[in-house]
């Protein structure tokens, strides 16, 4: 019996929705030479990767506010200066994707479950105009049917509405789905959704271990979960999630935003 089907009784789930940065794709060193050119420009010094890799997993704005405060607390940073430096950040980080890679086994994951007939979406924090240059030189994109960026919806994880509106999509109850990321954002919006939750160790998780977040099951590659690679040994902590119906308010969108989920997803659509 392979981990999906242990974490599910013997079945696979149907929905899998997976994180980006910290959980497909190591894609601080392009973050950190971002951010260290924005702060060259504005006459500082450089942050350097192992600051980076401590600053992500909230979204690029909160990014650009840690690297400014030179630190993981960032509420005396000016409005005025944020937007500066996020004009700066934007324009360094859109240039190139070279130096992010994709993390080992993940591939391999992706293709299987396609083959099984999983759905698969990606949830990220990460704004929608990044997503697609980087899955393209990845070639992950291919195996999402739904793709939401940091800015698709008004809300960010660690909020669930991202979760609750792709199972809403894919006519998918919670039980049936499976939340994969990296960091305590990740664990805080699939418990809030009702979803069980994977983590790898190996992502972003502010410095901290990810199992003190305490997600159903950690591990350090995605080809535990398959067949032949899970070892039978490891614990699995099934929670008893709440039913997510009392937050489905938040998905509520004006007729505005649901043009641009659309026309998102719609962008997608040839991917899956």
């Amino acid at each position: 019996m392979n981990g999906f089907e242990r974490l599910f009784q013997g079945s696979l789930p149907r929905l899998v929705m997976f994180d980006l940065d910290g959980t497909l794709v190591d894609s601080v060193p392009d973050l950190a030479a971002a951010v260290d050119t924005m702060l060259v420009e504005l006459g500082r010094a450089p942050a350097g990767i192992d600051a980076v890799r401590d600053w992500v997993g909230n979204g690029v704005r909160v990014l650009v506010r840690r690297a400014l405060a030179a630190d993981i607390q960032h509420e005396h940073i000016s409005e005025a200066d944020t937007e500066q430096a996020l004009a700066l950040f934007s324009a360094a980080y859109g240039k190139s994707h070279a130096l992010t890679q994709v993390y080992p086994g993940v591939h391999e994951t992706l293709k299987w479950l396609h083959k099984k007939r999983v759905k698969m979406a990606l949830i990220t924090n990460k704004p929608e105009r990044f997503v697609a240059p980087l899955l393209d030189q990845m070639g992950l994109g291919r195996y999402f049917k739904w793709i939401i960026g940091g800015d698709t919806l008004p809300q960010q994880k660690p909020d669930p509405a991202a979760l609750l509106f792709v199972m809403k999509m894919a006519k998918v109850k919670a039980r049936q789905a499976l939340f994969i990321g990296d960091s305590r954002s990740d664990v805080l919006a699939a418990k809030a959704a009702g979803v069980t939750c994977v983590a790898l160790s190996y992502g972003y998780n502010h410095g901290r271990p990810i199992a003190e977040e305490s997600p159903e099951l950690v591990i350090d590659d995605l080809r535990m979960l398959m067949p032949g690679c899970f070892d039978p040994a490891t614990g699995i902590t099934l929670a008893h999630a709440t039913s997510p119906a009392q937050r489905d308010s938040i998905v509520v969108a004006t007729r505005k935003l649901w043009m641009k989920v659309i026309k998102a997803l719609a962008r997608w659509r040839w991917r899956a």
